[in-house]
């Protein structure tokens, strides 16, 4: 998939798109001195690894009235999802990363495309509480365990949208133990055999 191809799939304006296309650039510049994204995505860049953040975009609530949509990506390594849907407008977005080497990316990547993000370089179990209206991770842990990571930063309007694989419903199975969940599935659009998330956790152990 090319740049154009994204566009088709998810429309964005021409400013998102060279944003985009420049945070991509520098990744792959990176990529030769640190591990940001498996080296066989490469090449599918912008379907592997722009488009499967990007369609989380549709599945954002609404902002609430008076201030921005608060979004927390767990674990954001190179930065999917979390800034690519900051580049789209997702409001403020806060990226949790314990790497620092990922984290001097994630400042650059937002620094060249002039996209405002507050990055957390420490483990995710250590961050103060967020009140997030969001919480997102991709390629990160068990449903269940990400649920669990989310708990301090979560209020009765949380929305969780998780992206997962093959093994979705097992985990969600996992995840539901003890819990009420609410929960929509959404097919994702760079896999047939993935599964996003749109779960609200109305109680949890």
């Amino acid at each position: 998939m090319t740049a154009e191809g994204f566009a088709a799939a998810v429309p964005v304006s021409r400013e998102t798109l060279l944003r985009l296309a420049a945070y991509g650039d520098l990744l792959v510049k990176w990529q030769a001195k640190i591990n940001l994204v498996g080296p066989a995505t490469l090449p599918d860049l912008w379907r592997r690894h722009m488009l499967d953040s990007a369609q989380l975009f549709s599945l954002l609530p609404e902002a609430p009235e008076g201030r921005k949509r608060r979004l927390i990506d767990l674990g954001s390594g190179a930065g999917f999802p979390g800034l690519v849907l900051a580049i789209m407008g997702a409001g403020d977005v806060h990226l949790v990363e314990s790497d620092q080497r990922k984290c001097a990316f994630l400042r650059e990547a937002a620094r060249i495309t002039g996209t405002e993000v507050t990055i957390h370089p420490l483990r995710i179990e250590t961050l103060a509480p967020l009140d997030a209206d969001v919480v997102t991770a991709r390629a990160l842990a068990p449903l269940a365990k990400l649920l669990d990571w989310a708990a301090p930063h979560r209020s009765a309007h949380t929305i969780h949208i998780i992206p997962k694989g093959k093994e979705a419903e097992a985990e969600l199975t996992q995840a539901a133990q003890g819990s009420t969940l609410e929960v929509e599935r959404v097919q994702s659009l760079t896999d047939p055999a993935a599964t996003i998330f749109r779960i609200r956790v109305i109680e949890h152990d």
